[in-house]
């Protein structure tokens, strides 16, 4: 955390108390409303502390009041809104009988709109149960979510290298900050893959091509909404590393997500559709509750046709997203972050049902690359066909230098990001 700038910091923590207090006043949860109190507690301690120039402890009072002390009290109550419930139920469903899906849901609570990469978060509670205060602490899903998020975001950072980081010491705020302390109190749903598309991102910005299908294989198992950060990753491999190391990453995905999609599609084929595909769009028996007024939404319920055109939209977005990418390829983890928040944010804002906390994961994915990426360098490593020529190095034609292509092209030391975008 920068103290250059003492006035800005502590204006930007009293408009995160300012937004945190909202939520007792104006939500209808009771977690929300206990997250807003204690968070805005914390955001206003962090200012004062600020104007004091004591920028340690501002953080330290940020990160109490909106994470520790609001994760920890509902955790140990048992409190947590329907989407924790939702996942250890899962969790209990996929060792019971191989797949998560309750059969023939008839109410919103029955739905698991997740894939079956979800399920794993729930599990510890169906090994844990509920009796004694270590087990109810570590069988908690949010636990698990928050730790998918952090170790992604550190791993992430320690793959592009610490030294040269345009904005070093975000990361920390960025957790403290509303953007992630609410969801990570109170639901941790989204979480798990936001974490794993900012290690996924670092491992292709890096040249790592198996690490970076591992972990997008282990996103798209989570959630459908992770398959963007495919192509984006492949992209960014093919422009930087070539189209090898691309096809590989690529593979690895597809082949990991079907591995674990597979058996619950097998099992339980007519759930899966209706639950994680039907169910969150809005065309399942019982009407989803992301129902927020969002441009798709609004657009959905002018009339029978409002659904089709809210599906047309998102595709031409969708298209759009995709031209871009092959028109002006990603070279960098920050244009391939903000790449993939543009067209996470565009299906948000156009699908048929959703709400506004979604859009903390585009947010989160610019932000956190601009606190993980090193400072572009002006000179990048000369390419494989330069440095094999017999020719003097005097006599190598003038022109632009790509870095080495090939999947076997891992760096050991830090990450020097390309300066093209």
């Amino acid at each position: 955390m920068n103290s250059s700038r003492p006035s800005w910091w502590a204006f930007g923590w009293l408009c995160a108390a300012a937004w945190a207090l909202s939520f007792p006043l104006v939500s209808t949860l009771a977690t929300h409303r206990l997250w807003g109190w204690c968070a805005a507690a914390g955001y206003l301690g962090a200012a004062c502390a600020t104007g004091l120039r004591r920028p340690r402890a501002a953080l330290a009072l940020a990160l109490a009041g909106a994470v520790a002390v609001p994760l920890l009290y509902l955790v140990w109550t048992g409190q947590g809104q329907s989407e924790v419930a939702v996942i250890e139920r899962s969790g209990r469903l996929l060792l019971d009988s191989g797949s998560p899906y309750v059969d023939r849901p008839g109410r919103v609570e029955e739905y698991t709109p997740y894939l079956p990469g979800m399920a794993l978060f729930g599990i510890p509670r169906a090994l844990l149960g509920e009796s004694g205060g270590l087990p109810r602490l570590l069988g908690d899903a949010r636990i698990w979510c928050a730790a998918a998020l952090l170790g992604g975001m550190y791993g992430g950072r320690r793959l592009l290298g610490e030294r040269g980081a345009g904005l070093r010491g975000l990361t920390p705020v960025l957790v403290a900050s509303p953007v992630v302390a609410l969801p990570l109190a109170v639901s941790g749903v989204d979480l798990p893959l936001a974490g794993l598309c900012c290690l996924a991102l670092a491992a292709a910005a890096t040249g790592r091509p198996v690490l970076a299908g591992i972990v997008l294989a282990g996103a798209c198992a989570v959630k459908w909404t992770a398959w963007p950060a495919v192509p984006v990753a492949v992209v960014l491999l093919a422009a930087v590393y070539g189209w090898r190391a691309a096809v590989r990453c690529g593979a690895i995905a597809a082949a990991g997500t079907a591995v674990a999609v597979l058996p619950a599609a097998l099992l339980q084929p007519a759930e899966l559709v209706r639950q994680v595909f039907a169910f969150p769009t809005g065309r399942a028996e019982v009407a989803t509750p992301a129902r927020s007024p969002l441009p798709g939404h609004l657009i959905s319920e002018l009339g029978p046709w409002g659904w089709w055109v809210t599906v047309a939209l998102l595709l031409l977005g969708g298209a759009a997203v995709a031209a871009s990418l092959v028109l002006r390829p990603p070279r960098t983890v920050v244009a391939a972050a903000d790449r993939l928040a543009i067209g996470l944010t565009v299906a948000f804002l156009l699908a048929p049902a959703g709400r506004f906390g979604y859009l903390a994961l585009p947010v989160l994915l610019v932000l956190w690359a601009r606190s993980a990426a090193p400072a572009a360098v002006p000179s990048p490593l000369p390419s494989r066909i330069i440095a094999s020529s017999s020719a003097p190095a005097h006599a190598a034609p003038a022109g632009p230098r790509r870095a080495p292509a090939g999947p076997d092209c891992a760096r050991t030391g830090p990450y020097r990001a390309p300066t093209g975008r």
